[in-house]
C-alpha cells in the first residue's frame, strides 16, 4: 500500500476545501447598504417658492408680535380647532 501527501501539505485536504467554501460563503452574503434618495424626495429637498412666502409670512408675523400690532381672530383659531379633530 502506498500513502501519498505523506507530512503537513496533505493532513487534512477536506477541511482546506470546506474553509474555501466558507470564505466564498461569507463573502457573497455580505451585501453593502444602499440608499437612493427619490426624485420627488430631491424636490422636496430643495427650497420651493412655496417655502419662500412661508418664512415671509413668518417674518412679518413675528414683526407683528415684536411690535405689539398683532390681533388673532379668536374665532377663526376656535374654528380651525374644531376643524382639525372634527373634520377629518
Amino acid at each position: 500500500m502506498k500513502i501519498n501527501n505523506f507530512g503537513p501539505s496533505g493532513v487534512n485536504p477536506y477541511k482546506r476545501q470546506m474553509d474555501k467554501l466558507n470564505q466564498v460563503e461569507r463573502a457573497a452574503g455580505k451585501k453593502a447598504d444602499k440608499v437612493e434618495i427619490s426624485e420627488a424626495a430631491k424636490e422636496l429637498q430643495q427650497v420651493s417658492q412655496f417655502e419662500k412666502e412661508r418664512q415671509a409670512k413668518v417674518n412679518a408675523l413675528k414683526m407683528q408680535i415684536e411690535n405689539g400690532t398683532y390681533k388673532p381672530n379668536p374665532k377663526e383659531i376656535a374654528k380651525s380647532i374644531v376643524n382639525f379633530y372634527f373634520n377629518k
